[in-house]
């Protein structure tokens, strides 16, 4: 028999088209994510100028660059997730969910042609706008066209997707390393000029690689074409209660958008920690009430009472705390293995060279089975005991890796298998429980509000973590592990958190 909130729901060969157009969106958002992490030490070393360097020197001169451009990618993307979540919500998921993918898609392909850092900046960060977008959008979609069907099934295919993005950037890099002259060839024979095919295939062929990222854009057509609207927000369009959306509300977004310009600012400059401190917080409090103002709004226009107003509040606040702990430990502690590997790699010569790829295509591999561990994990043990346990098993397998580790060898790439498997059970937890703290009219906003701005306390984590190499003489394993320890703090947020275990979705 059905659920009661399993009623007028498309029929089955719709479902699965969503489904794949969700999971395909999903796996291109962790192309996204995986991305940059390949290329950012061979672009970076190319764009600052400092081939000629020892390694160690490079680091401490790549590292604050590349705090900064992953904490540009980290601010689009939750600023993304409130402007595309705010559209899904307005304009309807599938049309929401099309301009983001092509918003990703469109903005990576031109990360080819930067020649200075901060180019590379800008342009990650309106591709992560789009990618932001995807996350919540594809979540509400999947979740409300299934009818609350096999939460945890759906939930641990969503982050095992994404993982499978990092895991096809890995096998897309290595084969680029390997066939770049026969594709350097190629490229001059169909006319393009030879400086221009020198510069696509130069420093591992980086700049084809971010090419790549173009190939979302074709999912378009095929998401506005065949995949169906959720019948929960046709029904929420004809009862006049996305009306209640107003684009001047976005104002606040773009407020927080310039307070988080001004945090990375202050952050890649040699600021004293005083100023440093004082920014972020006072930028942080600016952030939040800009994010959270179109979610006001709408609610005062929608004729919530005071008290579900403040529930739907304290639910943003805690969904932002449980979704910020794995992110910013990822962003700023796993994801800088590959730059770890690709240092340690280069001390070994020849035999070392694809150090940095087969470090991803280990860490994104253990995290495609996680994903989907976790939410299989909350499904069954319920959405508390799972985060407890992935927070003390993620901080156990943090400081394993980072403490244990002095060379890339066969147990680098087994150990960060495992960090990678444990770390990233969160991304299948997540997008279980998010969509079950929040209704149907504000879904799509308020999880795409909790993930994404989990994302702006990652990407003070990523320019913290930058600022710790510069002082720690470069060294991965101190600044990493100094970060993991973050994990503690989720051990105290769950003890706030609902259970929602065998409940359904709320309407």
């Amino acid at each position: 028999m059905n659920p009661p909130y399993a009623t007028a729901e498309p029929a089955g060969r719709g479902r699965w088209l969503a489904l794949i157009a969700a999971l395909l969106g999903w796996m291109f958002d962790g192309f996204e994510m995986g991305l940059f992490p390949v290329v950012a030490r061979p672009a970076l070393i190319e764009l600052v100028g400092v081939e000629g360097l020892s390694s160690a020197e490079q680091d401490r001169a790549i590292g604050p660059w590349n705090g900064t451009i992953i904490a540009g990618f980290l601010v689009g993307a939750a600023a993304g997730g409130v402007l595309f979540g705010w559209l899904g919500d307005r304009l309807g998921r599938v049309r929401a969910m099309s301009l983001s993918i092509l918003t990703y898609a469109l903005f990576s392909g031109l990360g080819a042609f930067v020649t200075h850092p901060w180019h590379m900046v800008g342009v990650r960060f309106v591709a992560a706008l789009g990618m932001g977008g995807e996350w919540s959008l594809g979540v509400a979609l999947v979740m409300e066209v299934w009818g609350g069907r096999s939460r945890g099934l759906l939930a641990g295919l969503i982050g095992a997707a994404a993982n499978l993005g990092y895991v096809v950037v890995a096998l897309l890099s290595l084969s680029i390393v390997e066939v770049r002259e026969s594709l350097s060839t190629f490229l001059l024979t169909v006319g393009l000029p030879a400086s221009f095919v020198d510069r696509l295939a130069a420093n591992s062929g980086w700049r084809l690689l971010m090419l790549m990222g173009m190939l979302p854009a074709i999912m378009t057509l095929f998401i506005r074409l065949f995949v169906p609207e959720s019948e929960n927000w046709l029904r929420e369009q004809q009862g006049g209660r996305t009306r209640s959306w107003a684009t001047s509300d976005l104002v606040g977004v773009l407020v927080g958008v310039a307070a988080c310009a001004v945090i990375m600012l202050v952050w890649s400059r040699d600021s004293g920690w005083p100023l440093r401190l004082v920014t972020t917080l006072v930028g942080l409090t600016i952030v939040g009430a800009g994010y959270v103002f179109p979610v006001h709004r709408f609610l005062i226009r929608s004729g919530e009472a005071l008290e579900a107003r403040r529930a739907i509040y304290r639910r943003l606040a805690l969904g932002t705390a449980l979704s910020a702990v794995p992110l910013l430990v990822t962003w700023a502690s796993v994801m800088w293995t590959a730059n770890w590997a690709d240092q340690l790699g280069q001390a070994l010569g020849e035999s070392g060279k694809y150090a940095k790829q087969w470090t991803q295509f280990s860490s994104a591999s253990g995290a495609v089975v996680g994903s989907f561990a976790g939410a299989m994990l909350g499904y069954r043990l319920g959405r508390r005991k799972a985060y407890l346990g992935l927070c003390l098993g993620s901080l156990a397998a943090a400081l394993i890796f980072f403490q244990t580790n002095s060379a890339f060898d066969s147990w680098f790439l087994v150990s960060v298998f495992a960090l990678g498997l444990v770390t990233a059970a969160f991304y299948g937890w997540l997008p279980l429980y998010l969509p079950e703290l929040f209704p149907t009219r504000i879904r799509a906003t308020g999880q795409g509000f909790s993930f994404n701005f989990g994302r702006i306390l990652a990407a003070i984590g990523a320019l913290q973590t930058g600022a710790l190499l510069r002082s720690l003489g470069g060294s991965y394993p101190k600044a990493c592990t100094l970060v993991s320890l973050i994990y503690l703090v989720g051990v105290v947020v769950i003890g706030l958190a609902p259970e929602t275990k065998d409940r359904p979705l709320p309407e």
